[in-house]
């Protein structure tokens, strides 16, 4: 009798012990009674290439790529789909039976998500978004607020010119502002997003004038640790509806999971514990 393999995946990075993506997989493998594991493997970025066509020879089904691999698996992989194409960066592996590997970018769809669960009322149509930031989240949270409608996207960057790189790329739909003039960014804005690392824990505060923020207005950070950042408190004192950035990490998760091992994850209050204990 013969024993098929355990299907194994994991997350590549450097460095990578901080990731909270084993603690997530592992709740999911456990809790399903899925066969399968999930490792953290911090890759030398001279070992990358070599190291992603080994790993499905040696049993593993595809892995999470994270920072600072996302860009350079566009170069690396055999298929790459048209949403990792937009962004310009992949975060999720399959590999394949044939033995290519297909690159794909489940951050936006982990952002829409994350949204629709945690302002269900949300509607992306109903105004314009206002984006801070323009490095590789703010470029897959762009192509995913485009792509379900919202009417325009207000961004600013502490550095001018990277925003202006994003409007070349996602068209007129994109209005730039200077950092100087991010609080103004806000109004009559449906949605906010912090697409940047200010306010995360060990990090300079986000120090751009929250004042013109609107009650109702959807509000969310894609900084997690801590949960509550400055902007959301704030955003919630000013009447608006706050959404933290961990769902965005949960969400993500959701289609390699599948993928990697026939079953499709929930999400729910035990799935954001076991991430946070």
């Amino acid at each position: 009798m013969t024993l098929s393999k355990i299907p194994l995946a994991g997350v590549i990075g450097s460095p990578i012990a901080h990731s909270k993506s084993p603690r997530l997989h592992g709740h999911w493998l456990r809790r399903y009674g899925l066969p399968g594991h999930y490792i953290p493997m911090d890759v030398p970025h001279d070992k990358l290439a070599e190291t992603l066509r080994l790993l499905p020879k040696i049993g593993f089904v595809g892995v999470n790529v994270t920072i600072p691999y996302k860009e350079q698996m566009m170069e690396i992989a055999d298929l790459i789909s048209d949403r990792a194409t937009l962004i310009g960066a992949a975060n999720t592996l399959i590999f394949r039976k044939d033995g290519l590997i297909h690159a794909d970018n489940t951050d936006g769809y982990g952002f829409i998500e994350n949204l629709r669960q945690g302002a269900p009322d949300w509607d992306p149509k109903s105004g314009p978004a206002a984006v801070l930031g323009a490095g590789g989240a703010a470029r897959a949270v762009i192509v995913s607020l485009l792509d379900v409608g919202v009417p325009e996207i207000r961004l600013s960057n502490r550095t001018r010119l990277r925003a202006e790189k994003l409007k070349d790329d996602f068209g007129n739909r994109i209005r730039v502002y200077d950092w100087v003039q991010a609080g103004n960014l806000f109004e009559d804005a449906a949605t906010v997003v912090n697409t940047t690392s200010l306010g995360m824990t060990g990090k300079q505060e986000l120090r751009v004038p929250l004042d013109g923020l609107m009650p109702g207005t959807v509000v969310t950070d894609l900084v997690y640790a801590p949960l509550e950042t400055r902007l959301l408190r704030v955003a919630k004192e000013a009447g608006c509806v706050t959404v933290d950035g961990l769902g965005m990490l949960l969400h993500q998760a959701v289609p390699g999971f599948e993928r990697w091992f026939g079953h499709r994850p929930e999400i729910d209050a035990a799935t954001r514990d076991a991430v946070l204990l």
